[in-house]
């Protein structure tokens, strides 16, 4: 369902005292020239700040809508046409060191000149130039339905994929956040030179990983994070909101295929090693032949069918037989793993919130919106989860990413056309 992106000119966007984008080489050079200056050099106050600016779409209103229909998704929200761009910015990395990363930012061609934003998380994804700044894919699919309906869209890249430098630490939420924060700022900073200001209002949105880091988002967001945003509404989209009480135990109690549960939990594992240091040797928890080629794996060249097909067909063939039960019961560091991604739904919002999911979905259970609802009531905040039936984890997302648009219309007191 991959789209070529076509006949668009890769400048620098004129206007802008910028660096033009490095080679992957010269990036890895500067990161970790960055990572040994001294404290006064790694100062954070410059996040958020824009490298370069590349256009890398220009869509009329009927090239959106032909776009969305070719992956099933509705498309009577579409107003305008989109132009995209690459924006690479000043973030910082999982231990606070600066580093930079890329993103999406999708503006109409056409409606009001100051807009609102939309910050949309894109889902799992392991080749970097499947990122939403890298590729026309799926990934882009919530920016353009949007942009195309009259708002900003920011979608982050996170660190580690589209041109941001190092490895993807998949499922680190605070690092996800510093970067979606980051792109916010990236995004105000572009707009507003390309005449097209922010009003700060935010409504954020996610699917899949992306659901957990817009519900983290959201909280940041809420709790302040930058004086210029307000968070004026919250939609995530099947996320794994609870890796304790639901997305781990359905690896085993069959709610997970054994396809999504053998990709989800290696590059978990993978990812989150080099922050919470389970193994010192893939042996220790991957079986032969899978532990000699895991870490190789998810290094951000390969795609989804190239890791499949690289990796056993089910959890309990891929891991060793005792850290298959120290992951059906977990303690110390992957505990700890697991649990410093499980806070996201711990709060009590001021925005509205509806959390989207699928009762058929066997990659992220339902039981994980059903978690976080329960999780935002003990804070007093009755959160709906908008039970899309019987679709599958990719269904989930084509039904409710029209519907999050509409939600977001209705809200800004914008109703979709008919």
């Amino acid at each position: 369902m991959r789209k070529r992106l076509s006949g668009v000119a890769a400048i620098l966007l004129a206007g802008f005292a910028v660096a033009p984008v490095a080679t992957a080489a010269e990036r890895d050079t500067a990161h970790r020239d960055t990572a040994h200056r001294d404290t006064a050099d790694r100062d954070t106050a410059h996040r958020g700040t824009v490298v370069s600016v590349v256009p890398v779409a220009d869509r009329d209103a009927g090239q959106v809508r032909e776009f969305l229909a070719g992956s099933d998704i509705a498309t009577d929200s579409v107003r305008y046409g989109v132009r995209a761009y690459r924006l690479t910015y000043r973030t910082v990395d999982p231990y606070g060191k600066p580093t930079t990363a890329t993103g999406l930012l999708t503006l109409p061609k056409g409606g009001t000149q100051r807009l609102d934003l939309v910050s949309d998380m894109h889902g799992t994804m392991v080749k970097r130039t499947y990122a939403p700044s890298a590729s026309e894919d799926l990934g882009r699919v919530p920016s353009y339905l949007n942009a195309s309906a009259g708002r900003a869209v920011a979608a982050p890249d996170y660190l580690g994929l589209g041109e941001g430098p190092g490895p993807h630490p998949y499922m680190d939420t605070r690092s996800a956040v510093t970067a979606s924060v980051d792109m916010l700022r990236a995004a105000r900073a572009t707009a507003d030179r390309l005449g097209r200001p922010l009003t700060g209002d935010v409504y954020a949105t996610g699917f899949s990983q992306g659901g957990q880091v817009a519900m983290a988002l959201g909280r940041a967001l809420d709790g302040g994070a930058d004086k210029h945003f307000r968070l004026k509404a919250l939609a995530p989209v099947s996320g794994p909101y609870d890796l304790v009480g639901q997305e781990v135990p359905a690896l085993f109690d069959g709610r997970v295929n054994d396809t999504s549960g053998v990709f989800y939990i290696s590059y978990w594992l993978v990812a989150q090693n080099r922050l919470h240091h389970f193994y010192k040797d893939p042996g220790e928890v991957f079986r032969a032949p899978y532990a000699s080629r895991v870490e190789s794996l998810f290094d951000g060249t390969h795609d989804e069918d190239d890791v499949i097909k690289g990796l056993a067909p089910s959890v309990k063939q891929l891991l060793t037989p005792a850290f298959h039960d120290r992951l059906r019961h977990p303690s110390g560091p992957l505990l700890d793993a697991m649990r410093s991604a499980d806070h996201t739904c711990d709060w009590k919002p001021d925005a509205p919130v509806r959390l989207y999911a699928g009762a058929a979905d066997t990659d992220v259970p339902i039981g994980n919106a059903r978690s976080c609802a329960l999780q935002l009531a003990a804070h007093q905040a009755h959160v709906p989860v908008v039970n899309q039936g019987e679709v599958d984890h990719f269904g989930s997302f084509a039904v409710s990413a029209p519907q999050v648009a509409r939600w977001f219309n209705e809200l800004a007191g914008r109703g979709s056309p008919r």
